[in-house]
Order: C-alpha cells, then structure tokens, then sequence
C-alpha cells in the first residue's frame, strides 16, 4: 500500500531512498526534497512492508499525464516487484493516459519490462545517457 511520505521527506530512511534515485551526494538530496517541499503538485508516496519503508515514488500529475520525478527500491527489496506495484498503484489512483520518465541507462530495462517504450535522449550530462520511458495507458473497454 502506498502511503504519503512528502511530510516527513526530512527523516533519515526517506533521504537515503532518495539518494537512491538522484546523484547520491548530499546537494543532489537536498536539491529533490527542496523540490517536493517547494511544488504542491508534486506528490511523495513510499511503499510500506512490514512498517519498513522499502521504496518511494515522486511524481506529478499535468493534465492526463503523471511524469515520474523520482522511483527508488531499497537495494536488498529489488526485483521483488515493488517499483511496479507502485507505479500501478499511482496509475489506479491518477487514471493518466500517459506515465513518463527519465531515466539512465541501468533502469531502461526496468522500464521496458513494463511496457513503456524508451528513447534515447543522448549525453545530457558529461559522459551520461538519459533516456525518455513512455507507457501509453490503454482505454479500459466499457
């Protein structure tokens, strides 16, 4: 079950998952909790196991499309299917038409097994390849 975690981004376990999903240095975290702290729009869900917060998911929703800000598992919790319960979940409670990413190169197949369809954006950054993840939602038949 995903829970709302944007008001304690401060704690310690929420930082280190988003160190996962950032450059992990310490103004790469400062710099995404200011982010969450500063858009309203932009939400923070974790994924809660046994009262241990194994993952978390920052997004926003545009229109009829959640843009994935940030998605993160702890190390030992990977492949466990987590990063995609969660973002069904977000799916299920947002209803967007449309899911993307941004990502690099060691979670495109992440994405990929998901269905969404990868692009390559090029060197973004010195020596980096960052890659756009869509997932086009289809219409549920009535």
């Amino acid at each position: 079950m995903l829970l709302n975690i944007k008001s304690y981004i401060r704690r310690p376990e929420v930082a280190e998952l988003i160190s996962y999903a950032v450059f992990p240095d310490d103004q790469a975290v400062e710099k995404a909790i200011r982010e969450y702290e500063s858009h309203e729009s932009w939400q923070l869900v974790g994924y809660e196991d046994d009262k241990l917060i194994v993952g978390l998911a920052g997004y926003e929703k545009k229109d009829t499309e959640v843009i994935l800000h940030h998605i993160a598992i702890i190390p030992e919790n990977r492949g466990l299917g987590y990063g995609r319960g969660m973002i069904l979940e977000i799916m299920t409670k947002e209803r967007p038409q449309r899911v993307i990413a941004e990502t690099d190169e060691e979670s495109v197949d992440f994405y990929r097994n998901l269905g969404f369809v990868v692009q390559s954006l090029g060197e973004k950054y010195p020596g980096v390849e960052r890659f756009r993840c869509v997932y086009e939602v289809e219409e549920e038949a009535e």
